[in-house]
């Protein structure tokens, strides 16, 4: 299996996940005054909402590099 090939795959899984779940979020540590041994931290939650456009682009871009991909001519 080829790189173009596996790129595909990976755009396809990437096109399903983003529509199944719709957004993801992750947690940002920042650090906002450090006195001594007193540490002062706040932990800050983002979302990220992934648009329907973007998931079934990529499933189709995936689905284009797994057809054509491998061809040469």
């Amino acid at each position: 299996m080829n790189v173009v090939k596996m790129a595909g795959i990976a755009l396809i899984v990437a096109g399903v996940l983003g529509l199944l779940y719709g957004s993801f979020s992750y947690t940002k540590d920042t650090h906002q005054a450090k006195i001594g041994p007193i540490e002062l931290s706040v932990k800050e939650t983002k979302t990220i909402n992934v648009p329907v456009w973007a998931g079934v682009a990529s499933i189709l871009v995936g689905g284009a590099l797994l057809v054509f991909g491998g061809k040469r001519g």
